[in-house]
């Protein structure tokens, strides 16, 4: 299979039997010295060929001419020769079958387009060969366990579960000396460079699948293929934990937009926004990123971000505290019962409450009650255990006392151990714990926070979202002639007029509206739609109105109408006298006491972005906005809403009646529907959406759209795939009753749950191979929020006396590069043999088929016979092995069996 030769040719270069190093040297100056050192010097198992044309021997070593002078097949070839030798080097070594090269030689894409040229072809030349590439302009790689170092760094740091991913050569060199400094192990260290090949993403998916890797960390300076990136980072960040170290934070792209979405919605809050919805924790400094991926994979997460401090000194536990508050972390409030325990147990000088000051004479015994009382509380989430040595402490001993009650795997727990020699061997003992250890508080309640958030972002990607409030049908093809007719006018802006007709026919609320070219018109359209009424300047070249003089407000009879009328066309011209004036847009005057920001600006990384917070005149000063990425489903909404300080407001406030929060969640679903279907929009601005506990409104809306390149895919333009409402068809079953065959949502929870207690035991043994005692919320989640990427489920939907049930489902899980896939199905026992099974297969291979994929398998129990005589009919090549048969079919195979069946 594609996917499992991909892999292999990764694996070779992770654990390669053969190494070649072209361009090896004995000047000790050179990176090809350095390189073979390094391999030939640190225990390596394997074989380490020199490549020099020049030498007869390198470090002692006999030396080989080219790649195809050496008498072994090579796994790996690292080449260090200048850059114009490069891509013949990489020819040859196709030539001679290596599985994979890393090339440190810099001189191509930084280089303009000469070197963009000579990188496109080895990159061609790889493909051929089915090789894979890392770097150029990389450092290389390392493998601790093996003793594995191609890099020419000068140090190669002790085993661990992190896998280290870095784009750059320089810091990765800084960062591996840290990290023998600081003793923190790697799995894996990698350099990827220029990334002409071998990107985040292929080394997320290697990782994430190795026993040896506990969690992966990322220093980035740049991201070429996001959608791959989030695709990959969001199928195992739940089980490890990705940390990111993101450089280049800057605001140049934001003050080029020319909408407040645009400045708002920089590129840096972007990526922020891309990396909550994978799951991802993002750090500020070189030393977080490791003590954050550490933490993460030696305790549990928090369950929320209420932490309990526990010191004895009052000192240190004020500047927790403090830094707590600073991060957005919450102390826990002990309950009464909490209290008397503590006040029942300790010492009458201690503090009682958070954070517990169990005094300087303090034993393991202290220290442990203390510890005991807040893993019993509810109201703690994690608990921050900080000691300073004293004359008469016992710091290896309250260290033990802790790494026993951490066994018990109640609460997130951590430590600070402040000072130096005094408290090294407790250190140790609390991480052989698996108690993370900090030098200060601060850093401790930092990392503390990383794991709230790491929580908090995971539970976003598994949450089961409320049921839309109901089918929206918009209107479509009334929104692509709006936007042809824009282009055909050579204008890339819509009109005020034109953009709330846009967003109306997406079922998005907007106010009554009219345009008039002469006073007389506005007199009569503002008496229809009834006054107060609102005036402001149509002119697709002024989009803030208010900064010409272009909004007149609160107009209350026919006079005031002709003369703001007049006053508007004025003004408006004498600020832009070239500007295009096609009217005065009259419309209903609202006033709605909360004004929000709805928007979006296209990210050249990420696509679309989604902008919303508090709006107004004044939303670039308060800057109370959040951002996400389309799709939404309700869940995410909520969560784009709730994590703005104006929610509080909206929500209802000291009396004040609260918004419906459902419907404004609504809204937004609405919005990112709208995204996804049109990728010539580059930015919307709704600024305000006025809205209270009547409903909401458009008050003022600014459109800027962009022609694009069209797309393979519809949704090329979105990071996400979005919902693949395509596959959405009906099926008559032979009962007469018609099935709804679609993509299962994460809504469908509920649904799939039920549709597994209508299995038999046979049904069961059939599909998963063993009876499922219980089918639990984990299980569920894995089944409905999938990556329509990597994988498609078709569900049947019935309708039976009113309620939507689920009678099966078909499913696909491809590989991450989608050239193999695994099927699986099933039909509940009530709907069997209505045709249903049948129909799920040749439609999900139709599926695959237009998804690319070569070749589809499956493996069935041998007394399945059912399932072995529709694998028959359609061609599959069936094996069988001891308890099991194994099924495959090659899809170009599919278009000669297709016709051997039916449809149901």
């Amino acid at each position: 299979m594609v996917f499992q030769m991909t892999r292999e040719k990764l694996d070779k270069m992770f654990n390669p039997k053969v190494v070649a190093v072209v361009g090896a040297t004995n000047n000790k100056n050179s990176v090809g010295y350095a390189i073979f050192r390094n391999l030939i010097g640190n225990d390596f198992d394997g074989i380490v060929y020199p490549v020099n044309p020049k030498r007869e021997g390198v470090q002692g070593v006999k030396a080989y001419p080219s790649i195809k002078d050496i008498p072994d097949k090579v796994d790996l070839a690292v080449i260090a020769t200048p850059a114009p030798t490069v891509p013949g080097i990489v020819e040859e070594c196709g030539k001679c079958g290596v599985s994979g090269i890393v090339i440190t030689s810099a001189g191509f894409s930084e280089m303009g387009e000469e070197g963009e040229k000579a990188a496109d072809g080895m990159l061609r030349t790889a493909r051929k060969y089915g090789m894979r590439i890392i770097g150029p302009n990389c450092l290389g790689l390392i493998k601790p366990s093996i003793n594995l170092n191609a890099t020419f760094g000068s140090k190669i740091p002790k085993k661990g579960r992190i896998a280290f991913i870095s784009q750059s050569g320089a810091l990765g060199t800084a960062m591996l000396d840290w990290s023998v400094n600081q003793n923190v192990g790697f799995s894996y260290f990698v350099s990827i460079g220029s990334m002409i090949d071998v990107s985040f993403h292929d080394l997320i998916d290697y990782f994430g699948s190795d026993p040896e890797t506990s969690s992966i960390v990322i220093y980035m300076e740049s991201l070429k293929d996001a959608r791959k990136f989030l695709s990959a980072a969001r199928s195992f960040a739940r089980n490890k934990p990705i940390v990111v170290l993101k450089s280049g934070k800057s605001e140049a792209g934001a003050k080029a937009a020319k909408s407040h979405t645009g400045a708002l919605a920089g590129n840096d809050y972007v990526f922020d926004a891309a990396f909550r919805r994978a799951g991802i924790v993002r750090v500020n400094e070189i030393g977080e990123l490791f003590d954050c991926a550490q933490t993460l994979s030696m305790q549990r997460r928090p369950k929320g971000k209420r932490l309990a401090i526990v010191t004895n000194a009052g000192g240190p536990g004020v500047i927790a505290t403090d830094a707590l508050s600073s991060l957005g972390g919450e102390m826990a409030s002990f309950s009464r019962d909490s209290e008397k325990k503590l006040r029942n147990a300790l010492p009458p000088m201690c503090n009682f409450s958070n954070p517990i000051d169990v005094l300087g004479d303090a034993g393991p015994d202290r220290f442990r009650l203390a510890i005991d009382v807040c893993m019993e509380d509810r109201n703690v989430d994690g608990i921050l255990v900080m000691l300073t040595p004293q004359a008469m402490t016992d710091a290896d001993g309250i260290a033990r006392e802790i790494g026993e009650l951490n066994k018990l795997k109640k609460k997130t727990m951590l430590a600070s151990w402040m000072g130096g020699r005094d408290v090294m061997d407790a250190k140790d003992i609390l991480k052989k714990s698996n108690i993370p250890v900090y030098e200060t508080p601060e850093h401790a309640v930092k990392s503390f926070m990383y794991m709230h958030r790491y929580a908090r972002n995971i539970e976003l990607l598994y949450e089961t979202p409320a049921t839309i409030p109901h089918a929206i049908k918009p209107k479509t093809e009334e929104n692509r002639k709006i936007i042809q007719s824009v282009f055909d006018d050579g204008r890339k802006t819509l009109t005020e007029q034109e953009a709330k007709e846009f967003l109306s026919n997406y079922e998005i609320p907007v106010t009554k509206s009219g345009v008039a070219r002469t006073a007389k018109e506005a007199r009569k359209m503002a008496s229809d739609i009834g006054f107060p009424v609102v005036m402001k300047i149509l002119s697709p070249d002024i989009l803030h109105k208010t900064d010409v003089g272009g909004v007149k407000l609160n107009i209350m009879n026919e006079k005031d109408v002709s003369d703001a009328f007049n006053d508007i066309i004025k003004s408006a011209k004498k600020h832009v006298p070239k500007a295009d004036i096609r009217g005065v847009f009259v419309e209903q005057m609202i006033s709605k006491k909360y004004e929000l920001l709805i928007g979006s600006k296209r990210d050249t990384i990420f696509g679309p972005a989604i902008l919303f917070g508090m709006g107004g005149v004044a939303v670039e000063v308060f800057k109370d906005t959040n951002v996400g990425l389309p799709p939404l489903n309700m869940m995410l909404a909520k969560r784009l809403i709730e994590e703005t300080k104006i929610y509080n407001l909206l929500r209802g406030y000291r009396g004040m009646k609260g918004v419906d929060i459902s419907t404004l969640e609504f809204l937004l679903y609405k919005f990112a529907y709208l995204l996804q279907d049109f990728p010539e929009i580059k930015e919307i601005d709704i600024n305000p959406f006025g809205i209270d506990e009547k409903g909401g409104v458009v008050l003022d809306a600014k459109i800027v759209i962009e022609e694009c390149r069209k797309d393979r895919n519809a949704y090329g333009h979105m990071v996400i795939s979005p919902y693949p409402k395509e596959y959405v068809t009906e099926f008559k079953m032979n009962d007469g009753r018609t099935a709804i065959l679609r993509p299962i949502r994460p809504e469908d929870e509920h649904m799939e749950g039920e549709m597994f207690t209508k299995f038999s035991e046979q049904t069961q043994r059939f599909r998963f191979f063993e009876l499922i005692k219980d089918i639990t919320h984990d299980m569920l989640i894995r089944y409905t929020q999938i990556d329509y990427d990597r994988e498609i489920a078709i569900i049947a939907e019935i309708e039976e006396r009113g309620r939507k049930k689920m009678a099966g489902v078909v499913r696909l899980i491809a590989d991450p590069y989608n050239e193999t896939a695994e099927f699986a199905i099933v039909v509940a026992d009530p709907w069997q043999n209505l045709g249903l099974g049948d129909r799920f297969t040749d439609y999900i291979l139709e599926i695959a088929r237009k998804r690319g994929i070569k070749k589809v398998y499956a493996n069935f129990m041998k007394e399945n016979h059912i399932m072995r005589k529709m694998f028959e009919k359609r061609g599959f090549k069936i094996t069988a092995n001891d308890d099991d048969c194994y099924a495959e079919l090659e899809l170009e195979h599919l278009g000669k069996n297709r016709n051997k069946t039916k449809a149901g």
